[in-house]
């Protein structure tokens, strides 16, 4: 491999195409005169040679043909080198009549015009030639040191002939993994055709013939822009034709370089949810300006929302972020991770415990963030239901000092990152995203900075979520539980969720909430039945499922707007915001200072008569919440 490469370096590249590009003008004459060349031809031969060397090989230096890597020529490296050679031609040939035989031009005066149209062809045929010849000897090589590896490689059927499947095509030549034995493709008239030499041999409806006449080990799903429905019916052709699956990456992060179209991988929940992704176009442009050059910092930065959200705002080029977190180990792995990325942005590492306002006030007082993103929060619904003056201490307490210690220190923005259970709220959880949502709201007046609350559904793969609970209890083989056969749930994906948070940082202005159209919910059940097929496995034979009944605090359905509230579109495309109701701040401070003793105190009942006072819908009953969770817990 080595002594392949020093052979086809640059240098030696401009010396090959010298060489072609000479003999091209002698078979041109030779061909042209019937090879009975006279002196007068002869002498034009010798004198044009280095000549049109010189220019060739010059101009397709200026074309950047040299930068090509010859062993992977395609269609569009044959362009440009067809555009080089055109362009040297056109000016011969506009020296061939345009000018006397004098100065420059005379060398090509009086040089016949089948010469220099068959020296194009030739030229042309030899520079082309010479490149698909490395490639073709390349394929070979690679061919013959998979023949003699160890593992025999795995037979695919490529799902989709198109841009993205073509792209894998040509990449997996050279890969000695898998064997590629054809394209299948639901558009009828691709299906017998020949594409990078391979047949488009069906669609997805004949698939499990196929893949017995082929024996294919594996389906590789080429489709970079397909839809959720798309793959969905895909992946269920794949399962009736008893063939795994995977899946190439997305558009976006090939485009990013992310990753390359060759890092396939088992396609994920998120892909099949029912919904096409809600992404905000030109996201970097729009939100860029918000964030370039700032001092952001990110709250509860080890969980799964402030972690990404620490991830994208990094490519917003702020200043510095600050992480902060009160588990250590979390902000250590997210530190590490952001340090391999090696980010032009400084990462500062915070350990702080929001409860702790004088804490919280140094921190602060020390970093001096201009925009402050607060994740931190307990999330967990039956955990809280067990344990309401944690709750109330953590998410309204907590809130309340972060929001209090960022209007003290002249932030410029905050965003306060709530729930869709904070709408008549059914749990101590969703009260607590309730009351911080109020808080917003009334730190409004008479402190400069632009507030903000983004209010969505369930977030994908976020811990101690559905998913990862249900992959878990797949992993074990089963059983699935799930609460109620009739619940339903918004869903979205970790960055769809954070780029909402950052587009309303944005936008934030006057405490306004936020609210991102999810489309319809999902019913769990069905949910979990897709998760086990999407494992390969039979749901009610190899995975059962066992409903359970409903948890304390649990409502069949969230809703992300409640009736009284008014919902106003935004210039973003699926955003929208709730505008801020008035309401009594100082009752409210008043209530939460009660709520904040009665927790300090452990007095659950203080807490449940204060929450009941304050018209948030929630029903109090604490003695039995209290003992439907501990049961719950069991």
């Amino acid at each position: 491999m080595l002594k392949s490469q020093l052979i086809y370096t640059r240098t030696n590249q401009r010396i090959l195409d010298g060489c072609a590009f000479a003999l091209s003008l002698c078979l041109a004459y030779v061909v042209s005169f019937d090879g009975q060349l006279g002196q007068t031809e002869y002498r034009q031969l010798i004198v044009a040679i280095p000549i049109l060397v010189v220019a060739r090989v010059f101009v397709h230096q200026m074309f950047g043909i040299y930068r090509h890597v010859w062993k992977f020529i395609s269609f569009s490296d044959i362009v440009e080198i067809s555009k080089s050679i055109f362009f040297v031609s056109a000016i011969i040939l506009a020296a061939r009549l345009l000018f006397t035989s004098r100065g420059f031009a005379s060398a090509w005066a009086s040089i016949p015009l089948s010469v220099i149209f068959l020296e194009v062809f030739f030229s042309l045929a030899l520079s082309i030639g010479a490149r698909s010849l490395r490639r073709i000897l390349y394929a070979r090589q690679r061919k013959a040191e998979a023949a003699a590896g160890s593992a025999a490689p795995s037979r695919v059927f490529l799902y989709g002939a198109g841009r993205a499947g073509i792209m894998l095509r040509k990449e997996l030549e050279t890969n000695r993994s898998y064997d590629v034995v054809g394209f299948i493709d639901d558009d009828p008239r691709k299906v017998g055709s020949v594409i990078c030499d391979t047949e488009v041999v069906g669609s997805g409806d004949q698939l499990g013939p196929l893949v017995n006449q082929f024996k294919a080990d594996e389906v590789i799903i080429s489709m970079a822009t397909a839809g959720r429905s798309t793959l969905l019916r895909t992946l269920k052709k794949c399962r009736a034709a008893n063939v795994s699956a995977k899946i190439i990456p997305s558009l976006q992060e090939i485009i990013s370089g992310q990753v390359q179209i060759s890092q396939f991988r088992d396609t994920k929940v998120e892909e099949v949810l029912g919904r096409e992704s809600v992404e905000v176009s030109n996201f970097e442009q729009v939100a860029g300006p918000t964030y370039r050059g700032k001092r952001v910092l990110v709250t509860g930065a080890g969980g799964s929302i402030g972690s990404e959200a620490v991830r994208q705002l990094i490519r917003l080029r702020p200043c510095v972020v600050a992480i902060l977190d009160i588990d250590e180990n979390a902000i250590f792995e997210l530190q590490q991770e952001l340090r391999m990325r090696r980010s032009a942005v400084s990462v500062e590492p915070l350990i702080c415990n929001i409860r702790d306002v004088e804490r919280l006030r140094a921190v602060f007082d020390s970093f001096r963030p201009e925009i402050v993103i607060h994740a931190a929060a307990h999330k967990h619904v039956p955990l809280m239901e067990l344990h309401p003056c944690e709750a109330i201490l953590n998410n309204v307490g907590g809130t309340k000092n972060v929001i209090e210690v960022s209007c003290g220190t002249g932030v410029e923005r905050f965003v306060f990152i709530s729930s869709d259970k904070a709408v008549n709220p059914a749990n101590i959880m969703g009260a607590t995203k309730r009351l911080g949502e109020m808080l917003v709201q009334a730190f409004m007046n008479g402190h400069g900075a632009r507030l903000a609350c983004v209010r969505f559904g369930n977030v994908l793969g976020s811990r101690g979520s559905v998913i990862p609970l249900f992959n878990k209890q797949i992993a074990e083989g089963g059983p699935i539980t799930v609460t109620h056969p009739d619940i339903v749930r918004y869903f979205m994906t970790t960055r769809e969720a954070v780029q909402l948070v950052l587009c309303a940082g944005t936008l934030a202005k006057d405490g306004e909430i936020f609210v991102l159209d999810m489309g319809s919910p999902r019913n769990i059940l069905e949910l979990a039945r897709e998760m086990i097929l999407l494992a390969g496995l039979e749901p009610g034979r190899d995975i059962e499922t066992v409903i359970t009944g409903l948890r304390p605090g649990e409502k069949l359905s969230e809703e992300l707007v409640a009736p009284s509230e008014r919902l106003l579109r935004t210039h973003f495309e699926k955003l929208s915001f709730i505008e801020p109701q008035p309401y009594d701040s100082a009752l409210l401070l008043r209530n939460i200072s009660k709520l904040m003793l009665s927790a300090a105190n452990n007095d659950e009942a203080g807490i449940y008569d204060t929450l009941s006072g304050m018209e948030l819908g929630f029903e109090t009953s604490p003695s039995n919440r209290r003992a439907l969770a501990a049961a719950a817990s069991d």
